[in-house]
């Protein structure tokens, strides 16, 4: 592909040095639809990033944006506070139906401010206030967001420098097989917890990704997620599951902790609960955690009304009937068939592939080697990103609605940027 140099100075002269994703495609996009975007001299890319994980049924789902219409044309209200709406209360009863009744869960929902890290604050301060304890347990690689308590119990070193003051009250622990299996799960975090000794404040929770996105697509077996639930209970410490990109069905199940069998006393979602890429997050707690006083934890947009609108149209139309979760976990085995064989292809330098779902990463040993090759395939019209402490993984990441003959496009468009970068 062949693409004209865009006037970007206006993007150079003016924005922020912080934006990132767009030195890695470095053109105007113009209109997205499904899973395709097009810049504005008319080039199409084949979209493997789905916004970060917060468009799982595409661009412009044309569904979703009909009801999205039928809201505005009516007038319906677009801000709201946390007040009563019809939007909300729509929403909430789908929600319920939809979701948490099928699964046994009786959480309460919270509308915090409308971004994955808004949702992990709230659950950080929860956790404190229900135990009256401070210090919080993270894992290595995790990442829970970009404001100080996320960063507190991220791990990724570049991301907590930005914060210039110290991030206290968290501690790390090793995520499941960081030790490369020596070392019997949870040995040292619980000696450290029943040792008086050991200098670890007593956690109030421990906070974790059930697939690591940022951290490298480091993937949590079901046995070290339910030997972790079983700790927590036994320990008197409260189970966060940060289910902001992995969850909405991005793993198979709606929540990615499904498979392992566990309750979370607390889940954080985000990205895609809206389906639309509209902003929303929710904090789900059980009932006996409800302790906030009104007004406690608040912010002006956390009662996004019209993306209220299109998560109840999404859960309707792709949750209702369990087929999202079947399809999702066809699609996630063609795209490990797919890089097992670019694996087997460079086995030198291809250090292993891994995912759940349709979430998937490729590590190489030259960690440089993920920009080239999300660079070369940038070059032909497909979207990837990398992840990794190193950026040393390719990420893929493509909407659940994604056809397979989309799918082996941009698998094949992959193969080829290998190939090409070598």
């Amino acid at each position: 592909m062949t693409i004209t140099q865009p006037d970007l100075s206006i993007f150079q002269t003016l924005e922020s040095e912080v934006r990132s994703y767009c030195r890695g495609w470095p053109t105007v996009f113009d209109r997205a639809r499904g899973s395709h975007m097009y810049d504005e001299d008319g080039h199409a890319f084949l979209d493997f990033f789905a916004g970060a994980g917060s468009l799982n049924y595409g661009h412009n789902n044309p569904v979703l944006k009909r009801a999205l219409l039928d809201y505005l044309e009516r007038d319906g209200v677009t801000h709201g506070l946390d007040m009563s709406t019809t939007a909300k209360r729509a929403f909430l009863e789908t929600f319920q139906k939809v979701v948490l009744q099928p699964r046994g869960l009786d959480h309460k929902v919270m509308f915090p401010g409308p971004t994955g890290t808004n949702a992990v604050e709230a659950a950080l301060k929860l956790a404190r206030k229900v135990k009256g304890r401070e210090s919080i347990v993270s894992f290595t690689n995790a990442f829970h967001g970009m404001s100080l308590g996320s960063l507190a119990v991220t791990g990724n070193a570049f991301k907590r420098a930005g914060a210039g003051v110290p991030l206290v009250h968290g501690t790390p622990m090793p995520f499941d097989r960081y030790l490369d299996g020596k070392v019997e799960d949870f040995l040292w975090f619980e000696r450290l917890l029943e040792d008086s000794g050991s200098g670890l404040n007593r956690p109030a929770a421990v906070i974790v990704e059930t697939v690591q996105g940022e951290g490298g697509i480091n993937v949590a077996r079901a046995e070290w997620l339910r030997a972790l639930a079983d700790l927590c209970e036994r320990q008197d410490m409260l189970l966060i599951v940060d289910d902001i990109q992995m969850g909405c069905g991005r793993t198979g199940a709606f929540f990615s902790f499904e498979e392992a069998g566990i309750t979370p006393d607390i889940i954080t979602v985000s990205k895609s609960i809206s389906g639309y890429g509209l902003p929303m997050a929710l904090t789900l707690f059980r009932p006996e955690l409800d302790v906030w006083e009104p007004g406690e934890h608040n912010g002006t947009f956390r009662g996004n009304n019209p993306a209220f609108v299109t998560a109840a149209a999404t859960l309707n139309t792709y949750w209702a009937d369990g087929q999202m979760e079947k399809q999702t976990l066809a699609r996630g085995e063609q795209v490990e068939a797919a890089l097992r064989a670019i694996a087997a292809e460079h086995p030198e330098e291809v250090v292993d592939v891994r995912g759940r779902g349709l979430v998937w990463g490729m590590e190489f040993h030259d960690k440089a080697r993920a920009g080239s090759v999300a660079s070369r395939a940038f070059e032909l019209g497909l979207l990837i990103e990398t992840s990794g402490p190193e950026s040393e993984v390719v990420k893929l990441l493509p909407a659940l609605t994604i056809s397979p003959e989309e799918l082996d496009e941009g698998l094949r468009t992959l193969a080829r940027a290998v190939r090409e970068t070598a």
